[in-house]
């Protein structure tokens, strides 16, 4: 039933026979200069110049005002919610259309998720669901938001960015401003995707970037989170690197803090990545524009960047009539040798998370059948 589909993939990208992943690295640069120099610098660990480096690369591109890199994206998330004080028994509000690094940071601190729906226009956080969640469940009592249902303290709002297409950030922040929420973005596959001229990531106190193996750039692991407050920063990288105060020989710490540091080396490879960011974006974008020719023609829906938004297109992504039409498709896609993939099952029907508070989830569940993830790699033959 497929058939025109596997043949436009494998042409598209000049791949007659062998297998095609769903999103394979790019390695176009300096990468092994870079490590070779990380190397040769005996400095391969979580001190040296690469490390502030990248930072720097990080928070110029994205207009953070400081970037502080993490060994990956779930402890960059940990450490977010730690940053704006989320505690054991609050809860935190996110998707059920979500990876599960999202719900495992909440988790580490004790606290409990609470899943709104998205958006089918943006696959992300719905604020209009937010708001009507909040309006028929929450107080404000002394200046911080209570679930008048649990009698926990609701902290913080979490919104995915989801295959790095942006959620409705200003309605959001607008909804978390009015309940004292804190806004903490999961920014975790949107390197390079901008909601009206504003890099996601910069709109919540708090912002995180994955550098997964399969992300837009790679670091092998890493993630790392951005800040508009410099202070903040400063701060996060002190707990960051178990909480040492400097000095030259002794070791003198003035807290729990947690061995989150990216090493050097990894910080190496993320540079050379950095380098190539926009020619990457390029080439995926152009990936999208081929792909949303061809699905249209086959009266498919292929899934485009909401309004105002310049996505990356991480993973592209198809929105099929039933779940029926989407198992055929992972089963004669795979069969091929080209990979293709769900969406990740909802957050709320895992078993850690089944009794989890929530509200009307219709949107989550109807994506959560319709959607499937189809190669969405760099092309090396396209511009790169």
């Amino acid at each position: 039933m497929y058939k025109d589909v596997i043949e436009f993939i494998r042409e598209t990208f000049g791949e007659k026979e062998r297998d095609i992943p769903l999103h394979a690295p790019c390695f176009v640069g300096n990468e092994k200069k870079y490590l070779e120099e990380c190397i040769d610098s005996t400095f391969v660990s979580s001190v040296g110049p690469f490390v502030n480096r990248f930072e720097e690369m990080v928070a110029q591109y994205t207009g953070a005002k400081r970037a502080v890199v993490c060994v990956n994206g779930t402890n960059a998330l940990h450490m977010a919610m730690l940053l704006v004080g989320v505690e054991r028994e609050d809860e935190v509000i996110t998707q059920p259309l979500t990876f599960i690094a999202t719900l495992n940071a909440i988790s580490y601190i004790g606290a409990r998720p609470v899943f709104i729906d998205v958006d089918r226009q943006t696959l992300g956080l719905s604020p209009e669901k937010l708001k009507l969640w909040l309006q028929a469940n929450a107080e404000i009592r002394n200046g911080e938001c209570y679930n008048k249902i649990t009698g926990r303290r609701v902290r913080a709002c979490v919104p995915m960015h989801t295959f790095g297409h942006s959620v409705v950030l200003d309605e959001l922040l607008e909804v978390c401003e009015e309940y004292h929420l804190e806004l903490l973005e999961d920014a975790a596959e949107s390197l390079g995707s901008f909601y009206k001229g504003k890099h996601t990531g910069t709109f919540g106190k708090i912002g995180v970037i994955s550098f997964n193996g399969n992300k837009t750039i790679t670091t092998g692991g890493g993630g790392i989170l951005l800040f508009n407050n410099e202070d903040l920063g400063a701060y996060a990288k002190h707990l960051t690197t178990q909480a040492k105060l400097p000095h030259r020989w002794e070791f003198v710490h003035d807290q729990v803090g947690y061995n989150y540091r990216m090493p050097n080396i990894n910080a190496a490879l993320g540079c050379a990545q950095m380098e190539h960011l926009e020619e990457f974006i390029r080439n995926k974008r152009q990936l999208a524009c081929l792909y949303a020719r061809f699905f249209e023609s086959k009266n498919m829906t292929f899934f485009k960047e909401p309004k105002n938004c310049r996505s990356n297109y991480w993973l592209n992504t198809l929105i099929l009539k039933d779940k029926a039409s989407c198992d055929l498709f992972l089963q004669e896609t795979n069969d091929a040798g080209i990979m293709t993939r769900p969406a990740w099952r909802l957050m709320h029907r895992l078993s850690m998370f089944e009794n989890a508070v929530r509200g009307d989830l219709c949107n989550a569940e109807w994506l959560g059948e319709r959607m499937v993830n189809i190669p969405s790699s760099v092309r090396r033959f396209a511009g790169i």
